[in-house]
């Protein structure tokens, strides 16, 4: 009896043990690697910082269901810090994640804040990743900063195409004095003056102006001298601001010459809440045509990006613009810049330039991600949108195009 036991005894201790193997589910014990976002969300700008604080939290929900269906051990964790639109701010808060010991940033979204962090980002080993920053004199080769939106060089060439078909021959170009909005003010009026039209350039006004009267005079007197050589219909106004520039506009539709004439405006404008938030501002913008650039999003990248952006807005309230999309698709370069490490990021120089290696290989969602040899964004096309009103709502709406 025992002989023929023993083998049924084995046997079922074998169908057990298989069994239980059938029943058991692989275990990944996942690392977190960190993402910190650096963006503005309260104060001007607040806009986009809410927006790309969505999209890169959104990201990491997506990258961390990837890395899970490769069975990866790992993941990212992403956590957003408000700058309040502040260089010195953004600047503590960057030492701040270089303390924690985090390798990767997005953000910040100005050029000014981003300006603040460069002599830190070169003395770290931290790579940092702006949406939005456009200013030419950040497109540095070699350096740890990177952007996935094309320098003030291209929007501004554009831009200025952009008004000089519209048929203006003299232009009144003001501007925030930071990086970005100076950066553009620069580059829109070289590129103006080089299709043959007449530049009239208002002194950049500081960052810490709260009256803007004399900038409005300013601008009053040269629009008043440009049309007295062009007439009216020929000159327009073109504006590099953020939020604070509906304080201009306050001001300037209280004159009946600044009405008079088409405004234009930069990036740091477009999409922005406070530009509808009151009715006087929103108002002007309609009666001056007042229309802004965006990056532009491809019709043929529509299936992507249109479920992210519904998501933002359900997370927000807000419309995404592209600026807010190259967050997310700055998530997913890092992500697979990890994944290229098989999850190690110690070796600086080698995440670098795997960093620039998956930005060229892999497209995101609004677009082509592939990098010059600054490290910002290659190429772009701008979306123009302008104020309209619906009964008692005032709200964004594309205007145009152009792949200049």
């Amino acid at each position: 009896m025992k002989k023929i036991l023993l083998p049924v005894i084995a046997l079922l201790a074998v169908a057990l043990v298989f069994q239980s193997c059938k029943k058991s589910k692989k275990v990944i014990v996942t690392r977190a690697i960190n993402i910190r976002g650096l963006f503005t969300l309260t104060g001007s700008g607040s806009t986009l910082g809410k927006t790309s604080s969505a999209a890169i939290q959104l990201a990491a929900e997506d990258v961390n269901k990837y890395f899970a269906s490769k069975d990866l051990p790992y993941s990212i964790g992403v956590d957003v810090t408000d700058t309040k639109h502040s260089a010195d701010l953004a600047a503590s808060q960057f030492t701040q994640a270089k303390a924690e010991g985090i390798s990767f940033i997005v953000g910040p979204q100005s050029s000014s804040e981003l300006a603040a962090l460069k002599p830190l980002v070169d003395a770290s080993k931290i790579l940092v990743v702006s949406q939005s920053s456009t200013a030419g004199s950040l497109a540095i080769a070699g350096d740890a900063i990177f952007r996935f939106c094309p320098s003030d060089k291209i929007e501004g060439a554009a831009s200025a195409n952009t008004i000089f078909k519209d048929g203006k021959k003299g232009l009144v170009t003001v501007a925030l004095n930071d990086a970005g909005n100076r950066g553009l003010q620069t580059s829109v009026g070289e590129a103006f003056t080089a299709k043959g039209g007449v530049v009239s350039t208002v002194t950049p006004y500081a960052v810490t102006t709260t009256d803007y009267s004399a900038v409005v005079a300013d601008i009053k007197t040269r629009v008043a001298d440009l049309s007295t050589t062009f007439g009216a219909d020929k000159v327009a106004v073109y504006l590099a601001s953020f939020d604070e520039g509906i304080e201009i506009f306050k001001l300037a539709a209280n004159e009946p010459a600044l009405t008079g004439v088409k405004w234009y405006g930069g990036d740091g404008a477009v999409l922005s809440a406070a530009f509808t938030g009151t009715a006087a501002v929103a108002d002007f913008a309609i009666a001056t045509g007042f229309s802004a650039p965006s990056v532009g999003l491809p019709a043929s990248f529509e299936p992507k990006y249109a479920p992210v952006i519904k998501r933002i807005k359900d997370k927000t309230g807000l419309e995404a613009d592209a600026f807010a999309l190259a967050a997310y698709d700055a998530v997913w370069a890092i992500a697979y810049t990890i994944e290229a490490n098989n999850g190690d990021v110690s070796d600086f120089e080698k995440i670098k330039a795997s960093f620039v290696e998956q930005a060229n290989k892999h497209d995101g969602i609004s677009g082509s991600d592939k990098l010059d040899e600054a490290g910002d964004r290659a190429t772009g096309s701008f979306d123009y949108f302008g104020i309209v009103k619906e009964g008692d709502i005032y709200s964004w709406e594309f205007v145009r195009t152009s792949e200049d």
